[in-house]
């Protein structure tokens, strides 16, 4: 990754779900897309490189994607990095749950990959100013 290139990390253990995040955000100029199966690679993931962008499933193996956001606001080095949550969580309270620890956006399954790509436009230019 060069100096002009900003990074989203996908998490998410379905690779079709990735997959489809991955195509809807390769249009997207001077972005690299990294991918994580899990809460914990992601973690790991944070450490080694910035992020620009955190995608994140709420139902992951061990982890959940919401611990995820609790963890990632926690860790003075990487509280501010964007996150947005994606979910087909059936809980009705979900939605508002994520976004109360500090996820910056919430989109349910079925979603659409172009709202969604630009929302991740909008918190990388947010994060970016």
């Amino acid at each position: 990754m060069n100096d002009s290139e900003l990074a989203v990390l996908i998490v998410e253990d379905a690779d079709d779900c990735a997959t489809t995040l991955e195509i809807a955000l390769s249009s997207i100029s001077n972005v690299v897309i990294r991918h994580a199966d899990s809460a914990e690679s992601a973690l790991q993931a944070l450490d080694r490189e910035p992020v620009s962008v955190l995608v994140t499933d709420v139902h992951l193996p061990l982890m959940d994607g919401l611990e995820l956001v609790t963890s990632i606001r926690r860790h003075p080095r990487h509280s501010g990095v964007p996150i947005l949550v994606i979910s087909g969580d059936a809980d009705p309270a979900t939605p508002e749950r994520a976004l109360t620890l500090g996820a910056n956006a919430y989109f349910g399954k079925p979603y659409s990959p172009a709202a969604v790509r630009r929302k991740i436009e909008e918190l990388i230019h947010a994060h970016s100013i």
